[in-house]
């Protein structure tokens, strides 16, 4: 299938190949090594985690302070 044909499908559909590339790609990313800048950026990231310049925020609290507040 070819991404011109995905474009005419529902909603639903597209969904459901949206999920099954997902899990397909989670399964190969195990798999394949970090490049060396993706590598760098997370570690600088953990870094400035464990320094305390960067705060980790559970997305199941972040997604309800969004949905609180006024649009």
């Amino acid at each position: 299938m070819n991404p011109s044909e995905i474009k005419n499908l529902p909603v639903n559909e597209k969904l459901q190949i949206m999920e099954a590339l997902w899990e397909d790609l989670k399964s190969h990313a195990e798999r394949e090594p970090l490049p060396e800048w993706h590598r760098s950026l997370l570690d600088s990231r953990r870094k400035a985690v464990e320094e305390g310049r960067e705060v980790i925020h559970d997305w199941d609290r972040v997604k309800l302070s969004l949905e609180s507040k006024p649009r």
